[in-house]
């Protein structure tokens, strides 16, 4: 089966892969880059852009960390990051992933406008206000990632309602992914909320939308995604497409340190769990020694720096649940194995190898032995 292009606005995504935006600095210039130049969208995460290049772009900093949240998302840090990206993939549709939880989310947003993304994706909370901060950049196209029916209603309801618009595309993430859950810690254990079961509804619900913008409104599947195979039973089951970040960090263009990308290689099944996250939500990640630490109550002390997202109230969430993300993100991204705080998909067990993009993207468009 061939793979049909996939449409977001004005932009045509002839391999229709998205590259899930990953942070801390996961997914930032190399990789997107690269996906996109290769004809798939690359995705670029606006969160932490401060450590860019090494705090480079940061006007003050505290113990190496970026301070306050202006610095922690760093403009010229951003800006950096989609210059780069931008050297590998040349006018090719480019994304940005922002997050809503993100303390200066609307200033986010304009920089990534700003900036020359041409594609915005969000979610960690419903982007309800996201066409109010991007109504100057009628290019932009803009796709929320949503987890249920409800959620689209909601987001189509008040765009139309406020702004006379509706989104481009919807991101569908199911319990699978790596990071942040739209789900209760039980849902993601319930196979009635398994992906499989959640896009026919979702792409319904988005076509009688759809005749309401007089053009489609494509469903894009995410959430446990590994192989050809699992894009073929989306598309089957009514998705235009997929988004998948784990697979991607088994990629030698991926930003994260060798050691990041080790400890996926060599974490087991087992090693994959659902755990408390200061964001408010169940994030998926390897039970890695920060998990045992802060299991014992003996975790990294916890002093909010960065300000990153607004609902863990300056500290307050982090310590509730043992550990600050930023930091621990961060540690991760450099290679920290002991402090670094690793998410992942379900299936982050199954990377054995790091390859090439070229060659990740021949093997989901083709197949493994492609």
């Amino acid at each position: 089966m061939d793979l049909k292009a996939l449409k977001i606005g004005k932009y045509e995504i002839k391999i229709p892969i998205i590259q899930g935006g990953m942070g801390l600095g996961i997914s930032w210039d190399r990789l997107a880059g690269t996906v996109s130049a290769n004809g798939a969208l690359g995705v670029i995460s606006s969160v932490g852009t401060g450590y860019y290049n090494n705090l480079k772009f940061v006007s003050k900093e505290l113990n190496f960390r970026p301070y306050n949240s202006e610095n922690f998302y760093s403009t010229a840090g951003f800006k950096a990051i989609i210059d780069n990206a931008r050297k590998i993939c040349g006018d090719k549709p480019l994304g940005a992933n922002i997050m809503c939880a993100s303390n200066d989310y609307a200033r986010i947003v304009k920089d990534a406008c700003e900036h020359g993304i041409n594609i915005i994706i969000s979610g960690a909370g419903l982007p309800t206000s996201l066409p109010e901060f991007t109504k100057n950049f009628k290019d932009v196209a803009l796709v929320p990632i949503i987890s249920s029916v409800q959620a689209l209603k909601i987001i189509c309801k008040r765009w139309l309602m406020r702004y006379d618009v509706l989104p481009d595309a919807f991101v569908l993430e199911g319990p699978k992914s790596g990071g942040h859950q739209g789900f209760t810690y039980e849902q993601c254990l319930d196979p009635e909320f398994a992906l499989e079961k959640l896009i026919s509804p979702v792409v319904a619900e988005a076509n009688e939308w759809a005749k309401k913008a007089g053009r489609p409104i494509p469903v894009i599947a995410a959430g446990g995604i590994w192989d050809h195979q699992d894009i073929i039973n989306a598309i089957n089951l009514g998705a235009s497409g997929v988004q998948m970040g784990t697979r991607f960090i088994g990629t030698h263009e991926c930003d994260a340190a060798p050691e990041f990308k080790q400890v996926l290689l060599d974490a087991t099944q087992n090693d994959i769990k659902l755990f408390k996250s200061p964001v408010g939500y169940p994030a998926r990640g390897i039970r890695t020694n920060l998990i045992k630490l802060v299991e014992n109550k003996q975790g990294p002390k916890i002093n909010c720096i960065s300000n990153c997202v607004s609902p863990c109230k300056r500290g307050i969430g982090a310590k509730a649940v043992g550990y600050c993300i930023a930091d621990r993100l961060y540690d991760a991204v450099s290679g920290k194995k002991d402090t670094g705080l690793f998410f992942t998909g379900a299936n982050g067990y199954r990377l054995k190898e790091i390859i090439s993009v070229k060659e990740l993207l021949k093997k989901l468009t083709r197949g493994e032995n492609a």
